[in-house]
């Protein structure tokens, strides 16, 4: 139990931490939003220059370096490659998009 639910009944813990969690969701919807907004000047940059969408070298530093970025915060490491796997294709998804036009 931490310090800010000590002695507080179990509803008012949970409401807090719900509250919590809704705080964080909001941030790491912002969060992606802004990562969004650099991928897609990406996009556009690779789209102008006739590079590829995808590159498959960078992915991989980035799994890894988010899989040690996962453990050293306690979090699954799979879980976090899942995740960047789906942002990743979603990307790629948006790069090829942005090739089309």
């Amino acid at each position: 139990m931490s310090k800010e639910t000590a002695g507080r009944s179990p509803l008012d813990q949970l409401n807090t931490l719900r509250h919590s969690i809704d705080n964080i969701d909001a941030a790491v919807i912002h969060m992606l939003a802004e990562r969004f907004r650099c991928t897609k000047a990406v996009g556009v940059l690779k789209a102008e220059h006739g590079l590829p969408p995808a590159d498959p070298a960078r992915e991989e530093q980035q799994i890894v370096r988010l899989r040690a970025l996962a453990h050293d915060a306690d979090l699954d490491p799979d879980f976090a490659e899942k995740f960047l796997g789906f942002v990743i294709r979603e990307v790629i998804r948006h790069h090829e998009a942005a090739q089309r036009r």
